[in-house]
């Protein structure tokens, strides 16, 4: 180094040597940075514009500038410039490139009134704008497959279940939807983080800002951000739009894990409710009649990545002294994961829904499973004018005794009725069906087939709100 700036970083003037190789190798992050090249660039360029209205560039210096560094982002766009061995981050191999092809004079002057704190701030909050869109369209593609799957199968009847057991009889749509509004929410979140997303932290320098006067807010709109960050120690230290970003990334996790985990439970040959599309499952190395969930099962174990790259990044940032510490490098790995983990999972999880067969027949064979109808028992005597304490008894105790018997609820007889309550009659329970304990739950959010309609058309309509948010 001898003294000087050293080639592909940013620092070295008052160093007599260069880093040993255990500190490259350890603070070198032009492995996984580079991802922010474009980003860079594009922000460079802003910030040129900037340098020439303040007067620290000519007219021809800016210009020249600025078309090398929309030829360097071509070339890095179609990969055919890529980080060396020496360059210690995306920044410093970025600089390398424009001194090599500009001369230290013009490619030096690029750096001024900026710190790569300020930098890497403003970079990591213009990818997660691009990466927050594009996660939410492919979020909305596996609520769509979900609501069309929904549509598709709009009064089979199936099994609800509590605990895992049968518990009343709900409609299969009903179910699905209940797995589309969570991720819709999920949605939401990121639209919610968007809006925290529209600050800038250019200007803020390394963590005091700068003496240059360029002009931040010019900087912030060139790029796409409504004005500059209030607080130039926090535009550089804070991460918090990063945990947020990884805590719904996280939550999508959680939610789709929940569907895969009944995907993998239905196609079963004990539940028998879907059937797997060749395209969208594999098979077994040694047992050739297997059709294996491995969709549904990898949506089901990334949940735990995502997990635990939320976990990791609060515990770097939970002990943080004010401002900018090198700890922070630590934020980008589990964001980039993070995203392009959930790059790989929904669309596969997009298209097992959406080539999905479903077993009408062995849903409805199975919605009176385990008497699931006895809560439509004790709703009817408290319409008698019944309590529901005492409903509650009587029909637990005509479960049992159908259970001694081992018969249905709708066998028993007027003796037995008149045994258990002068109230219960024998058309009352003969009238026991699937079809009336749905109809019957009508009420908004219920599994009647007009409420799951209604449902299905609100999801839609609110659909429509979070994409037009999108295109915004």
């Amino acid at each position: 180094m001898a003294g000087d700036t050293g080639e592909g970083a940013l620092w070295g003037g008052r160093f007599s040597q260069g880093p040993s190789p255990e500190m490259v190798a350890l603070g070198q992050s032009t492995g996984f940075d580079w991802v922010l090249a474009g980003y860079d660039l594009t922000g460079s360029i802003a910030h040129a514009h900037a340098l020439e209205k303040a007067g620290y560039l000519t007219a021809s210096e800016a210009a020249t500038l600025v078309t090398e560094l929309h030829a360097v982002k071509e070339q890095v766009e179609q990969g055919l410039i890529v980080p060396q061995a020496s360059d210690e981050d995306v920044h410093g191999a970025l600089e390398r490139i424009l001194v090599e092809n500009l001369g230290a004079e013009l490619g030096g002057k690029l750096r001024a009134g900026r710190s790569r704190n300020d930098q890497i701030a403003t970079l990591i909050r213009m990818y997660l704008r691009d990466q927050v869109a594009h996660v939410s369209e492919l979020l909305l593609a596996v609520v769509d497959a979900l609501a069309t799957l929904a549509a598709a199968h709009p009064n089979a009847p199936m099994p609800g279940r509590t605990h895992l057991q049968h518990a009343q009889p709900i409609l299969f749509s009903h179910h699905l939807l209940a797995h589309a509004w969570p991720l819709l929410r999920d949605v939401d979140r990121f639209a919610h983080l968007r809006t925290r997303l529209s600050l800038s932290p250019y200007g803020a320098g390394a963590l005091a800002g700068s003496t240059l006067g360029l002009d931040s807010q010019a900087i912030a709109q060139e790029l796409g951000f409504e004005a500059p960050m209030a607080n130039s120690i926090d535009a550089t230290s804070s991460r918090d739009v990063i945990a947020e970003a990884l805590y719904v990334c996280a939550q999508v996790g959680v939610d789709t894990s929940r569907l895969a985990e009944d995907l993998i439970l239905w196609s079963t040959a004990e539940f028998g409710y879907i059937t797997l599309d060749d395209a969208f499952s594999t098979g077994s190395s040694i047992m050739p009649q297997k059709k294996n969930p491995d969709i549904a099962e990898l949506a089901r174990g990334k949940s735990g990545r995502l997990l635990g790259n939320l976990t990791g990044l609060m515990a770097t940032l939970k002990g943080l002294p004010l401002a900018y510490n090198r700890d922070l490098q630590e934020d980008k790995e589990p964001l980039f994961d993070s995203m392009n983990t959930l790059g790989l999972v929904l669309p596969a999880l997009r298209g097992l829904l959406d080539t999905l067969g479903v077993n009408e027949q062995a849903l409805a064979a199975r919605a009176t499973d385990g008497f699931s109808l006895a809560t439509d028992i004790a709703e009817w005597l408290v319409q008698q004018g019944m309590s529901f304490r005492e409903a509650h008894e009587v029909s637990g105790r005509a479960v049992a005794m159908c259970e001694q018997r081992g018969i249905d609820l709708q066998d028993l007889s007027g003796e037995d009725l008149a045994s258990l309550s002068p109230v219960l009659t024998v058309e009352m329970i003969q009238g026991l069906s699937v079809e009336s304990a749905l109809d019957a739950r009508s009420g908004v959010g219920g599994t009647a087939p007009s409420a799951v309609a209604a449902q299905h058309e609100a999801l839609r309509a609110q659909m429509k709100v979070l994409r037009a948010a999108l295109a915004s």
